[in-house]
């Protein structure tokens, strides 16, 4: 391996209990610290381990993180360590998972960390420009490679490293701390095409790497609706990408809700073409909504919140925000109209939000489609499937 891509990594051997080094075998991608014995307190963050099964049999490799709830994330299976060709074929396989959407957009997800067997790295391209981020500070040098690998192989010029929010804020530092420029010039505001829609992200400001590229079947989806003349709620509003789809598939209104006034004047700046068909409204959606005047009926309510369940133990909670955001949102979807739901965390499964939601809407409501993941975005194992969308239509008469 190159000296860039890790002088620490020489790896050291770490013996798993039976049900580890099952799931490992099983090609599961992480190992969880409850699940290793005092023996591991020794190896060091970035740690390359090499995991043998409890008959010594070699499973494959890790890297150890000191700090969280996973302890190992496993990248490679069999008996040969990860090395300099290892990682450019995992580059190169990802990429081609992805010839036919670079097609359609010029912004997609190159690496989707664990699901592209690359754990705790996601790489996104916007036009000639990438935005790495590391999930866990284990992986940093590791991603800082992966990337440039990635530049190389699609010839981007600019590479930005910008630390997930959830990571920034465990971490105790202030966002702009957390955003460095690693290859080229990054001003940070950035037009990318969807189809034949044109969208704007701040690469160094904004959610994620920029933007939430996993939403853009979602955006397919409204812009292809026959909205003509019909009236939208985009709750959660953010920036206003769906609003933008609402108003190119012919709605004549679209009332945009968001708790953020500035991600909601990006929005009025870089993504409404005509203003007058769109109301802007920044208040909190749990307060704002159950004090709607039930006569405001739309076509169309788009529910797409952030993510109510960091940790297992908070999905309880969530699942009762779900059922309050459902039931005030329903009462506003006219009859023949759609309501789209979103669920962002793994934490609650598809199962469980489908059944939370159909049963909140109840029996007028019934369940037309759920998007699926896009290429860029592949579910490789139980946690990797966070994203889901359901769309229910609420039956006549």
């Amino acid at each position: 391996m190159s000296s860039t891509a890790g002088r620490r990594l020489v790896p050291r051997r770490y013996q798993l209990k039976k049900e580890a080094a099952w799931s490992t075998q099983s090609g599961h991608p992480w190992i969880f610290r409850s699940s290793l014995s005092q023996a591991a307190s020794i190896f060091s963050d970035g740690q390359l381990v090499q995991l043998v099964d409890p008959e010594n049999k070699p499973l494959g490799f890790g890297i150890y993180q000191t700090s969280g709830v996973v302890a190992v994330r496993v990248f490679r299976l069999g008996e040969s360590p990860p090395d300099t060709t290892w990682f450019r074929k995992q580059v190169t396989k990802a990429i081609k998972k992805r010839e036919n959407l670079r097609k359609y957009t010029t912004a997609f997800r190159v690496i989707h960390g664990e699901n592209d067997g690359l754990p705790g790295i996601v790489v996104e391209a916007y036009n000639d420009t990438l935005v790495l981020q590391t999930y866990v500070s284990s992986v940093d040098r590791l991603g800082r490679y992966v990337v440039n690998l990635v530049a190389d192989e699609l010839g981007m010029k600019n590479i930005v490293w910008k630390q997930p929010a959830k990571r920034v804020a465990a971490e105790d530092e202030s966002p702009t701390a957390k955003v460095r420029v690693l290859r080229g010039h990054v001003e940070g505001l950035m037009k990318f095409r969807e189809g034949q829609m044109e969208f704007a992200a701040d690469l160094k400001a904004g959610q994620k790497s920029g933007t939430f590229l996993d939403l853009r079947a979602l955006r397919k989806w409204v812009a292809t609706q026959k909205l003509v003349g019909k009236r939208v709620l985009n709750l959660y509003a953010y920036t206003g990408s769906l609003g933008a789809c609402a108003e190119a598939a012919g709605a004549k209104e679209v009332w945009e809700v968001d708790v953020a006034k500035p991600a909601l004047e990006f929005a009025k700046k870089h993504h409404v073409k005509d203003a007058k068909k769109h109301k802007w409204i920044a208040e909190d959606i749990f307060k704002w909504l159950p004090s709607l005047d039930d006569r405001e009926m739309f076509d169309l309510v788009i529910v797409d919140p952030p993510n109510m369940a960091a940790a297992t133990t908070q999905v309880p909670v969530a699942l009762k925000s779900y059922q309050k955001l459902y039931q005030n949102a329903k009462k506003h979807v006219r009859p023949g109209g759609m309501i789209v739901g979103a669920c962002c965390t793994s934490r609650i499964a598809r199962y469980e939000f489908e059944k939370t939601v159909g049963s909140t809407l109840g029996q007028e409501f019934k369940l037309l489609k759920s998007l699926q993941p896009e290429d860029d975005h592949p579910v490789g194992f139980k946690e990797g499937d966070y994203l889901k969308i359901l769309i229910f239509e609420r039956r006549r008469g």
